[in-house]
């Protein structure tokens, strides 16, 4: 940082993307999520029949052949309960996808539902990703993948091929090596700080230190001292000179995560450091020269903050030499398998039950059961990667000793409380293998629900749908014309409405007397999910009426 960012030609050079001209398209694609080898997570088969010839794909116990992303071996499902009599998928309305399941074949449900004849599965529905169960013990993920893929890149720290995953290694490679400021926006436990690491360690400055601050965590008080240093005797207390995070980074990464949060004084000291390289410890007037590349990070909208006038816009030009966009787990639900197998690998490293993870007899009992794989990949996860994390971890221990994973019935709740609507139309023929005209329109109230966006939902209309509908989140979902996982997480976001587990259990035990126990009483003044606090209502060892 000895040089203004604003003279930096790699700044040019970052934003200056190839205009390589190579035409991609999405196609349907099948990743394994919960197999009797628990290995195979992760595994994954193209349907590229369905677009690029119009033609039926086919899946059995013993074609096609699954394959992890950049690996050579593949192999057939291989579950002997699995039929011999394949699935198939056709091409369907809309540029959707069919599903068509045979009579005497495979038992095969979706999102819990089994299917009986055939499904008309939306790209909407697609592009969110369909839980598929087969003879309740394999369970596959539809969904899309774009081609042509971007040559391998290695995983950089990630787990992951999604889309989304792909995208933000590719702008790591771009932006790693060039002496840019980054900013890295995506909502919280969405794994910023592992992208900026990720920056650090493919960096010429990976043998220098790397110092993460949680600007949110810090006294605004002392954010000041915390990063620029104090000079001894600034105040009171300040016994001896204190270097501080940016000098702490010297020739190294400084990472700033909750950058939103920093007061302004700490901004306009941020803004002077990006444009002249130097800090200014408290109570010092002369300047300290610091060599240091600058990651921050934010889930917060630095643009309203910048209308709302607690937030500097001169800062962000600076702090978004280059930015990237990490998407939250929900849009990258063919993720969520092998991030559980990550995640569940290291618990049961330390538990030392690792063998679970090595299975080999293809008919022992999956120790992920399809059910639960399904419930994982269905859930909206408002924490992203971090609950995940938590999760794997609730579910590893909780089931020390057990020949397969249970989930206790709290989880269980919690899981089925935001997850996705369930997906497909019925086909009108059950058994039926031909098309259904092109001009069909599917009208079930889930297909119906994925044609509006969330985000065109204000606060105000959610408040009023949940009311109109007595605060059951499904009925709201349908009203809205969305799915239910996202109306979970519109209420995350909002300011105007609470959530159960914000009440406190005064409010709580208070109302409950005044209600005389009467739960749908106590939804409509305390304005909650049912649901969800007829669960709180239990912790509290509250009788029900």
């Amino acid at each position: 940082m000895q040089r203004k960012i604003s003279d930096d030609p790699s700044t040019t050079a970052v934003h200056a993307r190839g205009k390589e001209a190579h035409a991609s398209r999405s196609v349907p694609t099948l990743t394994i999520v919960s197999h009797p080898q628990p290995q195979r997570i992760g595994e994954r088969l193209l349907l590229e029949t369905l677009v690029s010839l119009g033609r039926t794909a086919s899946l059995s116990r013993n074609e096609p052949d699954f394959s992890r992303p950049g690996s050579l071996l593949a192999l057939p499902l291989g579950d002997p309960f699995i039929s011999r009599k394949p699935v198939q998928f056709e091409p369907g309305v809309r540029g959707g996808v069919r599903l068509l399941v045979p009579e005497d074949g495979t038992q095969v449900h979706v999102a819990g539902r089994p299917v009986i004849g055939g499904l008309e599965l939306s790209p909407e529905e697609l592009a969110a990703g369909v839980p598929i169960v087969l003879a309740e013990r394999v369970a596959v993920l539809l969904h899309l993948t774009r081609t042509p893929e971007q040559p391998h890149l290695g995983e950089l720290g990630m787990v992951g091929q999604s889309e989304g995953v792909r995208r933000v290694r590719e702008e790591v490679s771009r932006v790693a090596d060039l002496n840019v400021p980054v900013l890295i926006r995506g909502e919280t436990g969405s794994g910023k700080e592992l992208v900026a690491r990720a920056i650090h360690q493919n960096s010429p400055r990976r043998a220098g230190p790397f110092i993460s601050v949680n600007l949110g965590a810090l006294p605004k008080e002392l954010v000041s001292a915390e990063l620029f240093g104090v000079q001894k005797g600034a105040y009171t207390g300040a016994a001896k000179d204190r270097e501080g995070f940016f000098r702490a980074a010297h020739g190294g990464t400084l990472f700033l995560d909750e950058v939103g949060e920093a007061p302004p004084e700490v901004q306009v000291a941020l803004l002077r450091v990006l444009e002249t390289g130097e800090v200014f410890p408290v109570g010092s007037h002369a300047p300290v020269p610091v060599d240091v590349r600058l990651i921050t990070a934010t889930d917060a909208n630095l643009e309203e903050r910048i209308r709302q006038g607690v937030f500097k816009a001169p800062l962000l030009h600076r702090l978004a030499g280059f930015e990237i966009q990490v998407p939250p787990l929900r849009e990258r639900r063919e993720d969520i398998g092998p991030l559980f197998l990550h995640f569940a690998r290291q618990e049961l490293e330390a538990t030392g039950e690792l063998q679970r993870l090595s299975g080999t007899d293809p008919r022992a009992e999956p120790w992920l059961p399809a059910s639960l794989a399904v419930r994982l990949v269905r859930y909206a996860w408002p924490g992203n990667i971090r609950q995940l994390r938590n999760v794997t971890r609730q579910l590893v221990i909780g089931s020390r000793g057990l020949p397969g994973l249970r989930v206790d019935a709290r989880l269980e709740q919690e899981l089925d409380s935001a997850a996705a609507a369930v997906p497909g139309q019925v086909l009108s023929t059950p058994g039926a293998s031909r098309p259904a005209p092109a001009s069909e329109e599917p009208d079930s109230a889930e297909v119906r629900a994925s044609r509006r966006k969330p985000s065109d939902v204000g606060e105000q209309e959610l408040l009023e749908a949940l009311r109109a509908s007595s605060w059951d989140l499904k009925a709201t979902a349908d009203r809205l014309g969305i799915p239910r996982s996202s109306v979970y997480v519109l209420i995350e976001k909002s300011s105007l409405i609470r959530t159960a587990k914000d009440l406190s259990p005064e409010e709580i035990t208070r109302c409950f007397h005044e209600c005389q126990g009467d739960l749908d009483q106590m939804v409509r003044r305390l304005e909650v999910s049912k649901r969800a606090l007829q669960r709180r209502v239990r912790e509290l060892g509250l009788a029900e009426a």
